[in-house]
């Protein structure tokens, strides 16, 4: 499938030489015309509000422990300790992610098509979609190092070239997230306000940014001005529970100085009607186990079954 058409203008400038005022959001958030899926209209309703939505105990303790293993499977193969699809913590040398781990991964590329994700990808963008990034991020007790406030829609139009805010997240909960082990924290509403940021983005950049982002965060004066008008949610639950969020919305998280792990799966759908373009602010594309550049529409695992 071909790259989407680079627009004439940038609705959405970044990585300025001075800060600029925000920019009001000129897509939906849940799109017309899609197809049916397993979301409640009232739950639709409150995920375009907020911009996320939390599933508790969505997949059963056996589902979540053999993608649980998969993950002790892949961080331990010493064939992957030079992977650059392997992120490392800066002081510690810890796993801090894996990307493309539907690739590396069976388990996990079969719950790609799994109708509870993949109709609710599709309810949601009203669109066929595609697997824009996947990957595990590990916070290991005591050491876990969290993540600065950004939104991803930053990082994925600046550096991968996706045109408009039209992707969705879902992240999977592999252990149990508490409010005091790095849960993932959102400001709701902020999905609805692009934050340009200050500074060029470096050549290589991604290599540091998985460790450690300094480029593409918005200033503390834009952070707490949404968290002010709109507050601040948590995302937590037992294993197995599932977070839906916006590309856009401004998210973060602290360390994680507790002895209790945190690991969560995240996978990013893309809709086939946004697909990338070349980077609206960096030299160059990021690599593609962060920014997958192959297209084709996902489908139902039944349905692939059914074509043999």
């Amino acid at each position: 499938m071909a790259m989407t058409a680079r627009p004439t203008a940038d609705r959405y400038p970044t990585r300025l030489p001075h800060a600029v005022d925000p920019v009001p959001r000129a897509e939906p958030v849940v799109w017309p015309g899609g197809p049916r899926g397993p979301i409640a209209p009232a739950d639709l309703r409150s995920y375009d509000r907020k911009g996320h939505l939390a599933v508790r105990g969505w997949l059963r303790e056996a589902e979540v422990a053999s993608l649980r293993d998969e993950v002790a499977r892949l961080t331990d193969d010493p064939a992957l300790r030079s992977d650059p699809r392997v992120v490392r913590e800066k002081r510690s040398g810890a796993v801090r992610s894996i990307f493309q781990v539907h690739r590396l991964s069976p388990p996990v590329a079969e719950l790609l098509g799994d109708p509870r994700v993949l109709d609710r990808a599709r309810q949601i963008l009203g669109s066929e979609v595609y697997l824009h990034q996947s990957r595990v991020n590990c916070m290991p007790g005591f050491t876990g190092k969290g993540f600065y406030w950004h939104s991803d829609f930053e990082t994925w139009h600046a550096e991968d070239g996706m045109p408009a805010p039209r992707a969705v997240s879902m992240s999977l909960a592999l252990r149990d997230n508490f409010p005091f082990n790095g849960g993932l924290m959102l400001i709701p509403g902020s999905h609805r306000t692009f934050v340009p940021c200050v500074g060029e983005t470096p050549a290589g950049h991604y290599r540091e940014s998985l460790r450690e982002q300094q480029i593409g965060v918005p200033g503390e004066a834009e952070i707490r001005s949404l968290a002010t008008d709109h507050g601040i949610d948590q995302f937590t639950g037992p294993a197995g529970s599932a977070l839906w969020f916006d590309a856009n919305i401004l998210h973060g998280s602290a360390d994680n100085i507790t002895p209790f792990p945190r690991s969560n799966l995240f996978v990013v759908f893309n809709s086939v009607e946004n697909t990338l373009t070349e980077p609206f602010a960096a030299p160059a594309r990021r690599p593609e186990h962060v920014a997958e550049r192959d297209f084709t529409p996902l489908r139902r695992t039944d349905q692939r079954n059914d074509r043999g």
